[in-house]
Parts: C-alpha cells; sequence; structure tokens
C-alpha cells in the first residue's frame, strides 16, 4: 500500500499576527488576545509575549504579571473566521481532502492532488508562500506519512517553518522524540509517562499494549500504535464534532465544593475562547467527572437554545455539579457541549 502524503498547516500566533497586521503600531510589541475581565484567559499571545512564558488557556491575571508590558487586545473571532475562510480556499486549489481543526490549522491530504505534484514537500512550501503572499501573516507545516506526525512536524519549527518526516526516518524520529512533544500528551499524562520511565518514543514502543492500557485506558492503544509509527486516521473533509470540551486534572483531590465552583469558571472560560475559535455552539451541557478512586461519571442537560456565553456554561455546569451526592473528592472535572451546530441562531460563521 503506497504510503500517504499529509500535510499539517498552523497559522502561527494566528490571532495575535491578524492583529499586528491589521495595527502597525503593535509589530514587534508583545501582544496578548484575551478578556480584559478579571477571570479571562488568553486566547493567544505573539511571539514576543511568549518569552516571558505566556501561552494561550492562561489566566490574565497570570499573564499581566508575566509580561507587564503586554498589549492586552480583545478577540474579533469575526475577522479571524473571515481570514480562516481566505485560507480554505488556497488550500482546496491543491486537494478536496481538507480537514480543519479550529481556525488556524488543518490537515491536508496530498497523495493525489489537483496540481499533480510529486512532492508533499514542494505543495506545503508553496501554500505556505501563498498564504503569506495573500494575508499577509505566516504559517508552519509539518509533511509526513500520517496525521500525527504531521502534526507533530509543524510545531517544531515555528514561526513559519517546514519540517518533513520522510517515511524511511519515521521510527528513528519517534524513537527520539521527548514525550512530552508527542500530540495528545499533555501534562499530567507526561508526568506519569516520566513517573514509569518514559522519557521518549523508544521508551514508549518498548512497553507493551496491555500495560499502556492498563495505565491510560483507551488511549493506550493509541499511545502504542504512534509509537510504533501507525496512525490510520484519515482525512475528513467537514469533520462534523459530536462534542467540544475542556478539562482539567488536579495534582490534589478537590472536596471543597466552592472551589469546585472556581474551577468551573476557569474551565467556562475556556469552553467560551473554544466555541469562538472553532464557530461551534451547542444545546447541550456536559460534566464530567473523575473521583479519586477513578471513577468516572457524566452528568447531561439538554437545553432549549444554543449556549452563548461562558456564563451560561457556568450557570448550567453548577447545577449539574449539584446532582452529585456529597461527600465527593474530584481528580478530574471537565465541562463539553453537546447537540453542536454551527451557530446559525447567532448569526455565526462556521470553521473554515
Amino acid at each position: 500500500m503506497a504510503k500517504r502524503k499529509i500535510l499539517h498547516i498552523d497559522m502561527d500566533a494566528f490571532y495575535a499576527s491578524v492583529e499586528q497586521r491589521d495595527n502597525p503600531a503593535l509589530k514587534g510589541r508583545p501582544v496578548i488576545v484575551g478578556s480584559k475581565h478579571k477571570r479571562g484567559v488568553v486566547a493567544t499571545a505573539s511571539y514576543e509575549a511568549r518569552k516571558y512564558g505566556v501561552f494561550s488557556s492562561m489566566p490574565c491575571e497570570i499573564a499581566r504579571r508575566k509580561c507587564v508590558g503586554a498589549v492586552f487586545v480583545e478577540p474579533r473571532f469575526e475577522v479571524y473566521k473571515e481570514v480562516s475562510a481566505q485560507i480554505r480556499k488556497i488550500f482546496f486549489e491543491y486537494t478536496d481532502l481538507v480537514e480543519p481543526w479550529a481556525l488556524d490549522e488543518a490537515y491536508l491530504d496530498v497523495t493525489e492532488n489537483k496540481k499533480g505534484e510529486a512532492s508533499a514537500t514542494v505543495l506545503a512550501k508553496e501554500i505556505l508562500e501563498r498564504i503569506e503572499k495573500e494575508t499577509q501573516l505566516t504559517a508552519s507545516a509539518g509533511v509526513s506519512v500520517n496525521k500525527f506526525l504531521a502534526k507533530v512536524a509543524s510545531g517544531l519549527k515555528k514561526p513559519n517553518g517546514v519540517v518533513v518526516i520522510p517515511p524511511h526516518q519515521v521510527q528513528e524520529f519517534i524513537d527520539k522524540l521527548p514525550i512530552e512533544y508527542f500530540h495528545g500528551i499533555g501534562k499530567v499524562t507526561t508526568g506519569k509517562m516520566h513517573a514509569l520511565g518514559i522519557k521518549n518514543g523508544a521508551d514508549l514502543k518498548a512497553k507493551d499494549k496491555a500495560f499502556l492500557v492498563q495505565q491510560f485506558g483507551k488511549a493506550g492503544v493509541f499511545f502504542y500504535e504512534v509509537a510504533h509509527g501507525q496512525d490510520d486516521r484519515p482525512v475528513v473533509p467537514d469533520r462534523e464534532r459530536k462534542s467540544l470540551s475542556v478539562e482539567m486534572t488536579f495534582e490534589q483531590d478537590i472536596s471543597d465544593r466552592e472551589v469546585l465552583i472556581e474551577k468551573i469558571i476557569a474551565l467556562s472560560e475556556r469552553l467560551e475562547t473554544r466555541m469562538e475559535k472553532t464557530g461551534l455552539w451547542g444545546k447541550q451541557i456536559i460534566l464530567k467527572v473523575k473521583f479519586s478512586d477513578f471513577e468516572q461519571i457524566t452528568r447531561a442537560k439538554k437545553l432549549v437554545s444554543n449556549v452563548e456565553t461562558k456564563d451560561h456554561i457556568q450557570r448550567f455546569a453548577v447545577e449539574l455539579l449539584d446532582q452529585l451526592k456529597e461527600p465527593y473528592e474530584v481528580r478530574l472535572l471537565g465541562i463539553g457541549l453537546g447537540d453542536l451546530n454551527r451557530g446559525e441562531d447567532q448569526g455565526q460563521m462556521g470553521i473554515f
């Protein structure tokens, strides 16, 4: 079977770059796109701000302390969506197999492409040049044989970089890759991996599937496969999400209701940002709770209209929390939206 040629295109500090493009006074300055409210979170930060340790989803209060001279800009999602649509038009000139992941990133399958070009690397470079010429923005690209590797590669040489992982280098690349660079492995899982002696891809590959499933549940199967260079997920155009969610795992179990409500407020901020970023809305609120004994439950509430703001998310999530019987010790909390749509009720645009 012929190897696939997959691209992952990821815009560089997308929202902040748009703001710097549209306001020349912001060029070269640390720009943070995020709410000015006390409990706001960072949507994205320019590379000048990232040097101070400011990253997406960080509370704005912390970002202010880390980068004292930063310029805070309220998000303009309608503008970002317009730029995304412009970028999408470029993608479709090369292939119809375009799978959007968010406003600022997408997968492209260019195994068979409209240009008749055999080199995926040539296509990636041409697409980045087109994006910069037509939008005055830069992007980075990962090129490889599957989605996992393309996604990892696109983040390795930012901004405005192209990283290629050809078929004959796949296993060598994975073996040397630090575990924290694996897409899908966050800080908590990284800590657990390190505790198990798994520091890189070679260490992960050395573990059998049964062990990884025992330690990480269903995710263990995925970890086993990607450690062996396997990822058969296709690039699916017009991919329909069934849900949109955010969650956090706590270093210490939480039993205090008021503290859990504070966490719900923070999660609601993050989920609202994701709603805006993807252009997706929902008519169902989902609360996910994992207890200290690893028992996991979900509670859901069906609504008659779309959730519109973080305040709505927070209110309904607290209602679902109050359905739980005390005492409880919570190690993970998550909030999600179900029954998704593209925001027709609000007149919103969809994802590109």
